[in-house]
């Protein structure tokens, strides 16, 4: 880790010297490395570090067709990548048809970021699968696994019983952005969950479940615009607890991949350790 970070600082300090921008794009699947990515926004060079969601090789398809959008097509450059949500959709009628055919119990809910809110409280894990599918790498409140950040013993039960992988593994803090710079030494956006930050020493016994044993956080910033519900979920949460933080994983087990479709929704939901399934419109208990 050390030598990648001063091998990448050298290359960010080469990219300064020879353009002189304020302005820094990382891609490539070195840029999974959120810790590196921290260390180029706070040396200093760049007033923004900016991180798609999606940088491995699947993304390249977003640049080829930025590339024919402006280029070939020579369209004006407006569009801005606020969110990573590209991928499959279901609609509350595909989803309950899955759910009768499976002859599972459940319930219609009217107001999910309430309920939501509740579980959590009530220290449930609950399995979110809403909307489109994120296109990237990082589960962002619509294929995720929730949980109460402020009990300490929340991510030990996840590794053991949903995740099914080592004790030292962390969890991602999704915060509402307006109030990032009350839990965290950076107030950067981070929408794609790529940086790591420190958290403010005070705040790291509010949300032990969510702090590495360094005291950092690789956090998610929500805005409204970007997902209105999964903010609304955390909003709630923040109304009843004072705490604008929920835990955030991606929606699979140890050695899958993240759940795309409502039977993969429900199937992992059942091998693992998981309380409450909201999926859609309907909530499924155990």
């Amino acid at each position: 880790q050390s030598v990648f970070e001063h091998i990448e600082g050298r290359l960010v300090q080469s990219l300064k010297e020879f353009h002189n921008v304020n302005n820094l794009c990382i891609s490539g699947g070195a840029a999974q490395n959120s810790v590196a990515n921290s260390k180029s926004l706070e040396n200093g060079l760049y007033n923004n570090v900016f991180v798609p969601g999606c940088v491995t090789d699947a993304g390249t398809s977003i640049g080829a067709a930025f590339y024919v959008y402006h280029h070939v097509l020579n369209n004006e450059r407006k569009f801005v990548m606020k969110n990573d949500y590209w991928g499959p959709e279901f609609s509350n009628h595909e989803i309950l048809k899955i759910i009768e055919l499976f002859k599972l119990d459940h319930e219609k809910l009217t107001n999910i970021p309430n309920i939501v809110s509740d579980l959590l409280i009530e220290d449930k894990i609950v399995g979110l699968f809403q909307g489109r599918m994120e296109f990237g790498e990082r589960a962002l409140g619509n294929r995720s696994i929730l949980a109460n950040p402020k009990n300490p013993a929340m991510k030990d039960l996840i590794n053991k019983y949903v995740k099914f992988r080592e004790e030292f593994r962390p969890f991602a803090p999704s915060i509402l952005k307006e109030h990032q710079h009350e839990y965290f030494v950076c107030d950067h956006p981070v929408p794609f969950m790529s940086h790591v930050f420190d958290i403010i020493p005070e705040k790291c016994a509010e949300i032990p479940a969510v702090a590495h044993v360094d005291g950092t956080g690789r956090l998610q910033t929500v805005d409204k615009d970007s997902n209105e519900l999964y903010y609304d979920i955390i909003k709630r949460f923040y109304e009843k607890t004072g705490t604008p933080v929920v835990l955030n994983t991606s929606f699979n087990v140890a050695g899958e991949p993240i759940v795309c479709t409502p039977e993969n929704a429900i199937r992992t939901f059942y091998q693992c350790g998981m309380d409450c399934l909201v999926i859609g419109n309907y909530l499924i208990r155990k």
